[in-house]
């Protein structure tokens, strides 16, 4: 194993709960009478892309909306909160990132979502995680097309020079799998609190704690 690549901010923290109440906030504060509640909540995550979910949802109810500003208002609201709450790393992701950065393997943060909350997140959780832990971060804009595109996996490879054989990725949503499966990579399922239901069947291994020695018995394996 050469490298480890998370595949969203939501395999280093669970912010699937906040990310749920921004929606909702945004909602009002843009004057509509909208609620997701946890449960529909559960199936949206389904499929990436904030901005997408608010125009299909739109659709669905007849309604035409501004999904853009809305998403950026929402992206505005889940800033706020999470520099307000208290968020932790989720279980062995510390470890892991540390017995990778002892052996020399290579790191990479593989999102879709903003360079705003990704830097946010990684100021949350300092000391434990630091944004010079990555070798690699890539966001939204590194990429045209997103997940489950493989585009976000073949660029994080590129940039890391490591071919995807020698690669582990660690995703929290089906559509994460999907695009890391697609680039070629062996990946762990890590679902969140609000993603466990997730048909996981294209991932090679699911867990709810990483251990570094699973991850590097995992390409031992392949």
């Amino acid at each position: 194993m050469s490298a480890i690549l998370f595949g969203s901010i939501g395999t280093i923290a669970d912010t699937s709960e906040l990310q749920r109440q921004a929606f909702n906030q945004a909602f009002e504060a843009n004057g509509l009478n909208w609620y997701w509640n946890q449960e529909e909540y559960l199936k949206m995550l389904e499929q990436s892309g904030g901005q997408k979910r608010i125009a299909a949802y739109a659709s669905s109810t007849g309604q035409t909306v501004d999904a853009a500003a809305i998403h950026r208002s929402k992206s505005e609201i889940f800033q706020k909160n999470l520099t307000e709450s208290q968020v932790s790393p989720r279980s062995g992701v510390v470890e892991t990132i540390q017995s990778a950065k002892s052996k020399g393997l290579k790191l990479a943060l593989v999102t879709t979502t903003s360079q705003e909350n990704i830097a946010l997140l990684i100021e949350a959780l300092r000391p434990n995680i630091q944004a010079t832990d990555f070798d690699v971060i890539v966001n939204a804009s590194s990429i045209e097309h997103p997940k489950p595109d493989k585009s976000a996996y073949v660029f994080a490879l590129e940039k890391l020079g490591e071919k995807s054989d020698s690669c582990v990725a660690i995703e929290d949503n089906v559509d994460g799998v999907e695009a890391a499966t697609s680039a070629g990579l062996a990946c762990v399922a890590f679902p969140g609190e609000n993603t466990a239901h997730h048909d996981f069947v294209k991932a090679q291994l699911l867990v709810n704690r990483l251990n570094f020695d699973e991850l590097q018995q995992l390409i031992l394996s392949e």
